[in-house]
């Protein structure tokens, strides 16, 4: 069965740093991108950034560019969110999704979704 097992979260003061994997499993790791997605309680999901995995494209919203940087380890099926710089507004429940086309991602649609980790930013 598919799996985007998604860990790293924690508590952090502003300005502070997190790395987050997503783990998967199931499908085809290489055709596929994987996204990251966080949503705030009351708040819709936003799409944050994906990588396409064959050719190590990356994407990122405006609200994170500069200061999260998303990559993939092929031979562990692993994607990492490096979060620098980060800011109370980015306490969200962060969880991973897979589908073969970034557009996709990039508007909330995905084949496969992970039930995510929480990150909370302290002021």
């Amino acid at each position: 069965d598919v799996q985007l097992q998604a860990s790293g979260g924690g508590l952090v003061q502003a300005g502070g740093s997190l790395r987050l994997s997503c783990a998967a499993s199931g499908f085809s790791f290489a055709n596929y991108a994987i996204g990251w997605f966080r949503q705030a309680p009351g708040k819709e999901r936003e799409w944050v950034s994906c990588i396409n995995v064959s050719d190590g494209f990356t994407y990122y919203a405006d609200s994170v560019k500069g200061r999260f940087t998303i990559s993939s380890d092929t031979a562990k099926n692993t994607v990492y969110l490096q979060m620098n710089s980060l800011k109370p507004e980015d306490t969200a429940l962060y969880s991973c999704a897979a589908d073969p086309f970034p557009s996709r991602l990039q508007h909330g649609r995905a084949d496969y979704w992970g039930r995510g980790t929480q990150v909370t930013v302290s002021s």
